[in-house]
Parts: structure tokens; sequence; C-alpha cells
């Protein structure tokens, strides 16, 4: 008889519990890694072209002898990216692993598969020797006692003839799969290795920002009076810009009202304009305005950002000054650390509605988009003006850049009525 069912018979309870690891545990775990793994190479890339950008930008400040806050805030963020960049290497890491144990469970499981098949194909082969040959045969056959069995006899021995084709065909094919996988083993190990490389020289490169971050601290903590002024007038400017985006917001809803009553006693209705709202501004907005604001307010974290290229150097709310201790910075939007030159975008179609100038804050730009504001400060040029209407990512500026520590930074913020928003949940990801 043939022996089809050998592989299962002969195998074994540990083989049998690896196998039932391999389907229930590995693979799933080896195909949710997979889906995944191009996801962690673009987060990579994109962490990759971050450190050249802000290595791009260190190299600029280095021109100037003097340790700068613009300096330690480039050093901040290249130590965040490549922390980052550390991580998603050890998740690529343990993709790795995971890839690695799967070929080696699939090499053990088919490797004791092709044993059982050469073993099968080898008793197969004794056997068609010393039953099959061509003398046996015929006799197996001829010695038949009515037509029908030699017939069954005849089918029998092509069949058996048949199944020692395919269970050769089987060896062969199993053990390419085999060669395969080993080859992939290696490619894999060799992967590993590349990247446990890499990895070593990141933590290197990292340790070097860390020292190189901690001596510019030194530096800038021996300057606390200038570091006091500095931030005294930032926020003086910033007090004064929050103070006429308020008065601006007011006036609007105040000639909104106005409107609103003309029309009313025009169409001899009684007053009912309403009063303004302690967060948001009350006006009067046209159709399109308001379908303006339904628009801006659907695009939340999708938004595009003002600049096409820079990381946030400010981040929205209070926190810790990076040298002072027990200082606390407000910033009532983000600061977008870009190149020298950078045009500055809407980030969503509107109207300008004030072009306004800051000591500390050059040219700032006030777009409104119905209900919301955005607030583009510190630009050079301004290539928009007053009641101007503007298309997404229209250019309407360039950063301003300062000549002695070379920064190009960007204040933006982001208002609905009378309420100050975090841009970081407005715009989309970089």
């Amino acid at each position: 008889m043939v022996k089809r069912g050998l592989f299962f018979s002969n195998t074994s309870k540990s083989e049998w519990l690896l196998m039932i690891f391999f389907l229930f545990f590995v693979a799933p775990v080896s195909a949710q890694h997979a889906k995944d793994k191009e996801k962690l190479q673009r987060t990579k890339q994109k962490l990759e072209e971050e450190i050249r950008y802000t290595t791009d930008l260190l190299e600029k400040t280095q021109k100037n002898k003097e340790t700068s806050l613009n300096k330690l805030q480039i050093l901040a963020r290249q130590i965040k990216s490549r922390e980052e960049l550390i991580n998603a290497i050890n998740r690529e890491l343990n993709d790795v692993q995971i890839t690695m144990a799967v070929d080696s469970i699939q090499i053990t499981r088919m490797s004791k598969q092709l044993h059982d098949l050469r073993l099968e194909y080898a008793r197969m082969i004794c056997y068609a020797y010393r039953t099959m040959n061509g003398h046996n045969k015929l006799m197996f056959i001829f010695s038949a006692k009515d037509f029908n069995q030699a017939y069954q006899r005849l089918r029998y021995c092509q069949q058996y003839a048949s199944y020692r084709r395919h269970q050769a065909e089987r060896i062969e094919s199993t053990r390419k799969v085999i060669d395969a996988h080993r080859k992939d083993l290696e490619d894999t190990r060799s992967q590993k290795l590349n990247l446990v490389q890499s990895k070593q020289s990141e933590k290197q490169k990292l340790d070097r920002e860390k020292s190189e971050k901690a001596i510019a601290v030194k530096e800038l903590s021996a300057k606390e009076k200038q570091l006091v002024s500095t931030l005294k007038a930032k926020q003086q400017a910033a007090q004064r810009l929050e103070n006429a985006i308020e008065k601006m917001i007011a006036d609007d809803i105040k000639a909104s009202e106005e409107r609103m009553r003309k029309k009313e006693a025009k169409e001899n209705k009684p007053s009912t304009a309403p009063k303004p709202s302690a967060s948001h501004a009350v006006m009067d907005f046209t159709p399109k305005e308001r379908e303006l604001s339904s628009s801006f307010s659907a695009n939340r974290g999708r938004l595009p950002w003002p600049c096409d290229r820079g990381f946030i150097s400010g981040s929205f709310g209070e926190h810790p000054h990076p040298v002072l201790e027990h200082v606390k910075v407000k910033n009532n939007g983000i600061d977008i650390m870009t190149e020298h030159g950078s045009a500055v975008k809407s980030v969503f179609g509107g109207k300008v509605s004030r072009v306004m100038s800051f000591p500390g804050l050059n040219n700032v730009v006030i777009i409104r988009h119905g209900e919301y504001l955005t607030v583009y400060s510190n630009l050079d040029e301004v290539n928009v003006k007053d009641g101007q209407e503007v298309a997404v990512k229209q250019p309407i500026g360039k950063v301003h850049s300062n000549p002695g520590d070379q920064r190009s930074e960007l204040h933006f913020e982001l208002w609905r009525g009378k309420v100050i928003q975090n841009p970081e949940e407005w715009l989309a990801g970089k």
C-alpha cells in the first residue's frame, strides 16, 4: 500500500506545537508587521530628511561664533528627530527579528517535511525494485483470476508509478522553497547587521548633539540678563499683537452690529442685533462667509503649513524657558523655524483683514476665513493688502531673517472668534 499520509502520521507532538505556534502567533504578527513596513520606511525617510534639514540650518548658525537661542532650538529639534529615528530603527530591528523567526520556523518545518518525503520515496523505490521490475510486473498482472482483476492490477501499477513521479516533484519543489527561505534568511541577517551598525552610528551622533546642547545651555546661562531682556521684549510684542487682534475683532463686531441695526431700521423691525459673546465674535456673516467658516472647520487637522519647509521651534501654550530656570514662556501660536527667504503662504482661502507692523514682530498679516482668523507674524516682505481676497497656498510675503544669528522664524496664530486656538491641531502632519 502507498502511504500517502506519511508526513502527518510521522509528525511528532513537538512539531505539531511548532506548527500551531507559527499559524496562530508568528504568522499573524508577521503579516501585520509586513503591512506596517512601508509606513515605517516612510517615517524613517521623513526623519532622515528632517535631520539633514536641521543640520543644514545648524551649519549656517555656526558662522556666528556666539551661541544663541536659535542654535539651541535647532539642536533640541535635531536631538528629538535623532531619538525618533533610533526608535524607528529599533522597530525595524524588531520586524527583522520576527522575519528571521518566521523563516527559521519555515525552514525547520519544511526540512522535516523534505526528510520524510525522501524517506517515503526511498521506501517506494525499494518496494518497486523488489516487486515491480519488468518481469514481476507482468507476472503480477497475468496471474490475475480474470480480466477485471488484471485491469485493476494494471491501473494500480500505473497509479503507483504516477505517485512516484509526483513524490519526486514534491521533493524538488520543497527543496527549492527551502533554498529560497535560506537565501531570505541570509539577506535578513545582512539587513539586521546594517541596522545595528546604523543604530550605533545614530547613537554616537545623538551623544555628540546632547553634549553640544549642554555646552550651549551653559554658555547661554551666563547671559541671563540678556536673555531676560530679550524675553521681556518678545512678550511685550506678543501682548501688543494680541491687543491689536482683539481690538480688530471688536471693531468688526461693532461694524457688523451697526449694519444689522441699519438693515432692521430700514425694514421697520425692532433691533435684534446679538450682543458680543465673551468667547466668540458675533457677526452678521453672509451665506458665503458662513460657508467659508464651515469649510475651514471641516479641514481641521488638514490645513497646509504656511511654510513649505521647517519645524516647530516654539509650541502653543505655556512652557519652561529652555535656559532660564523657573521661567515660563507663553505662546499664543506656534513658531516655525525655516530657511532664509522662505515664502509664507495662506493656509486657506479668505480675505486680508489687516496688514500691520510691530517692533519685534516686523510685518503682520491677518486673514479672515469667515469666523476664523489666521495670523502671520515676522514677515520681511508683504505682497498683499487690506481687503484683498487670497486663495489657499497663495504667497503673502517672505519670512524675516535676523541678520545677527540668521534666525528665520515665522510666528503663526489661529483664532476662532475671540478664542485662540492651538495651530498644531489644525495643520496637517508633515
